[in-house]
């Protein structure tokens, strides 16, 4: 049997990552599917090394272990108490509640008055722990699928992509660095000749396509979307507000690199640009505006098994649509209307 190819794309929304997990989980149960390639950025960076490391070492039930095992990890670094008391009131319940939680209240207001860099020696990310347990023998290395990190230079605004041995803990924490809660991450870059810091990449790629754009890469590329697109209530309340902003500058660098593709593919098809000049690109996504608008910025921040768990079967559940309505649309065509999305 023929495989289906596909490179992934996986957006980045802390603790919302969850939702990329189970959309991974059940695409890794399609033995006729190959994955090429991965664009992470922030969680889905942190989804991608788990991916790779595992399938590696285990193929794809390695890479499904791997995965539960980092968010079993990640739901670790919250409290559980709030999700079991308001798990049967339903998500949207539950996330107000997070809204207003002493934790959220405390960190909202914390990173208003206090930077990171007040806390001195004591300062430590929590991710480190976690991500210092990758195999990044694995992670770095040649075997498919091919990796890409994204992580925003605070120097310039540039977007940089660590791939091969330049991915490591510090580029993980570095594509995962929100600059109100976290230090930013200090990096060696040989081409400047400098240490150059970085913050969270979901502000220049979240995720990045360009690095799957190569010949050697099949041209049909599946994002896991997980910063809601629309949202059809004004926000009116400050979190709601501030919520919005976050959700806007994290898919702004998406959408527009959305818009070159589609402009690239009508000069194609137009017969502007000769075949074989430029790529062909296949655009899928894969994901759950309805349930994401149900969240805050509260569940990305604190991790919440409650929120982690309903996360991971929503995934589950659009990946499974996916198979069933898009997946012969790969090696043929883009399954989403570009030309609809920027009218």
């Amino acid at each position: 049997m023929v495989k289906k190819q596909i490179n992934l794309a996986l957006q980045g929304g802390g603790a919302h990552g969850a939702y990329t997990w189970g959309a991974l989980d059940r695409l890794l149960e399609e033995e006729d599917l190959e994955i090429s390639a991965i664009s992470g950025t922030s969680a889905g960076a942190l989804n991608g090394a788990a991916l790779k490391a595992g399938m590696i070492t285990g193929g794809r039930q390695g890479a499904r272990d791997n995965l539960d095992w980092l968010w079993e990890k990640v739901s670790g670094v919250g409290e559980s108490q709030l999700a079991d008391w308001m798990a049967p009131f339903g998500m949207a319940a539950l996330s107000r509640a997070m809204e207003y939680s002493w934790q959220a209240a405390v960190s909202s207001a914390m990173t208003q008055v206090v930077s990171p860099y007040a806390f001195g020696s004591i300062y430590k990310n929590p991710l480190r722990e976690i991500v210092e347990k990758f195999n990044y023998d694995l992670v770095c290395g040649p075997a498919a699928p091919h990796f890409f990190v994204s992580a925003t230079k605070v120097r310039d605004g540039k977007i940089k992509v660590f791939e091969g041995d330049e991915i490591g803990p510090d580029a993980l924490l570095a594509s995962a660095c929100l600059p109100t809660l976290f230090q930013a991450v200090e990096i060696f870059d040989a081409k400047t000749g400098r240490s150059e810091a970085y913050w969270d990449g979901g502000y220049t790629g979240n995720p990045a396509l360009f690095p799957l754009y190569t010949r050697e890469l099949p041209p049909d590329i599946v994002i896991i979307n997980i910063n809601p697109l629309e949202r059809e209530d004004l926000p009116k309340t400050p979190m709601e507000i501030q919520n919005r902003i976050n959700e806007i500058s994290f898919n702004s660098s998406l959408l527009r690199e959305l818009r070159a593709i589609d402009f690239v593919q009508r000069l194609l098809e137009s017969g502007q640009i000769e075949e074989g000049q430029m790529n062909r690109v296949h655009i899928h996504m894969i994901s759950d505006d309805d349930m994401m608008s149900k969240l805050s910025t509260a569940t990305k921040t604190v991790p919440n098994p409650a929120v982690i768990s309903a996360l991971r079967v929503a995934g589950r559940a659009s990946a499974e649509q996916f198979l069933r309505n898009d997946i012969d649309k790969v090696g043929k065509r883009s399954s989403i209307d570009l030309k609809k999305m920027f009218s």
